[in-house]
């Protein structure tokens, strides 16, 4: 609908995938502070190295007493503005582009401490994630890496959006965005086979987008107050308005793969499929997840180098304690 088309063909993205191979964790603890986007107000962050089994663990340290996150798609409480943790006591939220960053380089456990009740946005990437990650280090774990291996297709629609997992040898990721945009228009990223190389250089510095005029309303309800041109694109009626312009001319799709690897994360394993997302969003997405999650018959866990494992497996979907 108007604007350019930016296609990018498979054999321009080149690396490893992220299935095979022992667990990780960082080597060393490491720490940053950041503005929160919504609250406005200085997050402390800290990454901690966590024991095999784990996943991506989050810890609210702001309050009397520590409370407890996994990043598991059962303690999703909200996706509109971002993706959002919680329970009956506590929430936290804009998890997705650290979680992004922690899967996208190939983390599997890490405890993640946050002094608040939201990440900092950082420059609206997660390219300050990456460098964090790289300054801690990458340590391998004595456990295999498990994964959920697609046999079936599994699609969740909403009108002309939806979003659909297939059979695939690898994690591979296809995006599609059309706005009604001069600056946007139709944007395609085609068969992305993730590894922590393309990841670093490809992905992780695409930046969070909105336009000023929905910026302005949510600051109007006490929201975004962090949100500045230093932490996102922003967009008037006609232009980019960031005076240094985009990072990449398709930073826009970029950003979507960047979202969807985030919430695809929230299944707390692996995924071997190829997810192709039109018009897609963290709602969409997550009902992607849950509908995975809804159809043990369409997919195997597995171990490599081993027997596959029952579908419905208690250390992948754990219930959420107190919720129906």
């Amino acid at each position: 609908m108007g604007g350019p088309f930016f296609g990018v063909r498979p054999s321009e993205f080149r690396g490893g995938v992220l299935l095979r191979g022992v667990e990780q964790t960082i080597a060393s603890r490491v720490q940053c502070t950041g503005i929160g986007l919504h609250t406005g107000q200085p997050v402390d962050l800290a990454l901690r190295p966590a024991a095999p089994g784990t996943g991506v663990l989050f810890v609210r340290t702001d309050g009397p007493q520590p409370v407890r996150f996994p990043a598991r798609a059962e303690w999703v409480t909200d996706t509109r503005l971002a993706t959002t943790l919680g329970n009956e006591d506590s929430r936290l939220s804009t998890i997705e582009h650290l979680v992004s960053a922690l899967r996208g380089m190939g983390i599997d456990n890490c405890t993640v401490e946050v002094a608040g009740p939201e990440l900092p946005i950082m420059d609206g990437s997660a390219a300050s994630f990456v460098y964090l990650i790289q300054q801690a280090g990458i340590r391998a774990q004595a456990r295999m890496r498990r994964r959920i291996v697609i046999r079936r297709q599994i699609e969740v629609r909403d009108g002309n959006r939806w979003v659909r997992v297939m059979p695939s040898r690898e994690f591979k990721l296809s995006v599609e965005i059309d706005y009604a945009h001069p600056a946007i228009g139709r944007q395609a990223l085609d068969g992305l086979v993730i590894s922590p190389e393309l990841f670093a250089r490809e992905i992780a510095p695409a930046r969070t987008f909105g336009f000023l005029k929905d910026t302005q309303r949510l600051q109007a309800i006490g929201l975004a107050r962090g949100g500045s041109l230093a932490n996102a694109v922003v967009l008037d009626e006609t232009r980019v308005l960031n005076a240094e312009g985009l990072r990449f001319r398709d930073e826009f799709a970029r950003h979507k793969v960047l979202d969807l690897i985030g919430d695809l994360a929230l299944l707390g394993v692996p995924l071997q499929g190829h997810v192709k997302a039109v018009r897609g969003g963290h709602q969409l997405h997550q009902a992607l997840v849950a509908e995975i999650r809804a159809n043990p018959s369409c997919w195997t866990l597995e171990t490599p180098g081993s027997e596959r494992e029952p579908a419905l497996d208690g250390g992948v979907f754990q219930p959420v304690p107190g919720r129906v």
